[in-house]
C-alpha cells in the first residue's frame, strides 16, 4: 500500500497509478463504519478497474479548532494507514490539518482538493459527511458539485451493530466506560493498546508476577482496572505480529503501592512466558474486565488477587 504526504505531495507525483475512488474522514478507530465506506469504494473502483484511495487528516481538526477538547485518539496514525490498508485501500494520502487547509471554501474543496489535485473520478462519504469552511459543505452540495464534474459521489448511511450506530465516539464512550466488549463490537476486534515495553518499578518481578510496562502510542485508554486480553510481540521491522500470548492486564495507578491518585500504567503479564521484552513493541488486546482497580492492606493480600485474576483470565481466554 502507498502511503502520501498530503495532497500536493499526490499531485506533483503525476503518478499514473492513482487511486480513482477515494473516501474522505478522519477514521480514528478504524471501525467497521470506516470500513465500511472503504468496502464502497472498493466497488465503486472495481467498475471502472481502479484503486480505492483514503484521505485523512492529521492532526485531528479538533486539536486545531479547540485543543483543549478534542478528544483521545483511538488509535496512532501509523496503526490507522495499517488498519486502512488492511480495509482494503491501495493508498492513503494523509493531508496535513493546518489553518490554511481549514480555511479552503467548500465548493474549492471539492474543486480544487478532490476534483484537481487527488483525480478522483469517484467519492465514497458517510452520511454526516461535511467540509469546507466553518463545515459548511455536506453531502447535498458534494453530490452537486460532484455531478458538475463528471465525478460520481456514494453516500453510505450509518452502520449498525445491535441497535447502535457505529462511530469513534461511542467507541470512546465504551473504552472509557470500562465496556470493552461494546468497543469490540463497533470496532470488529478488540479494543488494543500498542506501544514499546519500558523499564517500570521491578515490583511485578519481585513478586513473582512479572509485567511488561507499556509506553502506549494512543491516547485512549480504558477505565482503569484489571482485564484479560491477548499480548501481541510485534516484528521490529514490520511491525506485524510474530507471537501471541494470552495476559492480564493491570490499567492504573497501583494503589496499593502509591499514595493518592498516581500517573496511569499499563502493565501486562504474559501467562506461561519468561522472556526479556525491553524495547520491543506490544500490542495488547483488551478482551474482559475482570475487576476495578482497588488497594490491598497487605502485598501478600494482593498476590493472592493476582493469582485470582490470572485464573480467570485462563478461563476467559479459554486458556
Amino acid at each position: 500500500m502507498k502511503v502520501v504526504a498530503g495532497r500536493s505531495a499526490l499531485a506533483a507525483s503525476r503518478d499514473a497509478s492513482r487511486a480513482s475512488a477515494y473516501v474522505i474522514g478522519n477514521f480514528d478507530g478504524v471501525h467497521l463504519g470506516h470500513r465500511a465506506l472503504v468496502r464502497a469504494a472498493r466497488e465503486r473502483a472495481a467498475a471502472s478497474g481502479g484503486a480505492v484511495g483514503v484521505l485523512t487528516f492529521d492532526p485531528h481538526p479538533a486539536r486545531l479548532f479547540a485543543p483543549a477538547l478534542a478528544p483521545p485518539l483511538i488509535i496512532s496514525l501509523q496503526r490507522r494507514i495499517e488498519l486502512l490498508g488492511e480495509a482494503g485501500a491501495d493508498e492513503v494520502v494523509v493531508e496535513p490539518f493546518t489553518a490554511e487547509f481549514a480555511a479552503i471554501e467548500a465548493v474549492a474543496f471539492v474543486r480544487e482538493v478532490l476534483a484537481r489535485d487527488l483525480g478522483a473520478r469517484e467519492v465514497v462519504v458517510g452520511y454526516d459527511f461535511s467540509f469546507g469552511r466553518g463545515r459548511k459543505g455536506d453531502t447535498r452540495l458534494l453530490a452537486s458539485e460532484g455531478a458538475a464534474l463528471g465525478m460520481g459521489v456514494t453516500v453510505v448511511p450509518p452502520v449498525t451493530v445491535s441497535g447502535l450506530t457505529c462511530s469513534s465516539t461511542k467507541v470512546r464512550e465504551f473504552a472509557l466506560e470500562g465496556r470493552v466488549e461494546g468497543a469490540a463490537m463497533l470496532l470488529g476486534r478488540p479494543l488494543e493498546v500498542t506501544g514499546a515495553v519500558i523499564h517500570g518499578a521491578g515490583r511485578g518481578r519481585g513478586l513473582g508476577i512479572p509485567t511488561a510496562n507499556l509506553q502506549p502510542e494512543a491516547e485512549l485508554l480504558p477505565r482503569p482496572g484489571i482485564y484479560a486480553g491477548r499480548a501481541l510481540l510485534l516484528d521490529a521491522t514490520s511491525g506485524a505480529p510474530v507471537a501471541s500470548h494470552i495476559c492480564a492486564l493491570s490499567i492504573g495507578s497501583n494503589p496499593t503501592f502509591t499514595a493518592g491518585a498516581g500517573s496511569l500504567s499499563i502493565e501486562a503479564h504474559l501467562l506461561d512466558f519468561d522472556a526479556d521484552l525491553y524495547g520491543r513493541r506490544l500490542r495488547l488486546e483488551i478482551v474482559h474486565r475482570l475487576r476495578d482497580e482497588q488497594r490491598f492492606e497487605s502485598v501478600a493480600a494482593l498476590v493472592a488477587r493476582i493469582q485470582d485474576d490470572l485464573r480467570e483470565t485462563r478461563k476467559v481466554m479459554g486458556a
